[in-house]
């Protein structure tokens, strides 16, 4: 069973910054597709950003295109959400998620494993 630690979520004033954290272990980095869902009060789970299986593609929502960034660090098996211009709907909890290979990176139906959320609180 994958075990995925989120971290790094807070309280941020519009216009801020605040980078996500997503830790795994070894087995599941190097066997499941990684990706970001987020939450907001009242509203179904929605896609964020994704990698491809094989890592060498990303993915983005068109809301967060251009002012968040998905990264990975192979030697720490860690992913990451780096979010610039934070906006106030951008407020959710935030949920790292990992995948098998050939289900669509944007369903939160593809992914198998998630964690247990971190909350993201933009204040205008």
């Amino acid at each position: 069973q994958a075990q995925l630690v989120e971290s790094g979520g807070g309280l941020v004033q519009a216009g801020g910054s605040l980078r996500l954290s997503c830790a795994a272990s070894a087995r599941t980095f190097s066997t499941y597709a990684m990706g970001w869902f987020r939450q907001a009060p009242g509203k179904e789970r929605e896609f964020v950003a994704a990698f491809s299986w094989l890592g060498g593609s990303t993915y983005y929502a068109a809301s967060v295109k251009g002012r968040f960034t998905i990264s990975r660090d192979n030697a720490k098996n860690t992913v990451y959400l780096q979010m610039n211009s934070l906006k106030p709907e951008d407020t959710a909890v935030y949920y790292c998620a990992a995948r098998t290979p050939g289900g669509n990176v944007y369903t939160d139906r593809a992914y198998d494993y998630w964690g247990q959320g971190t909350q993201v609180t933009v204040s205008s």
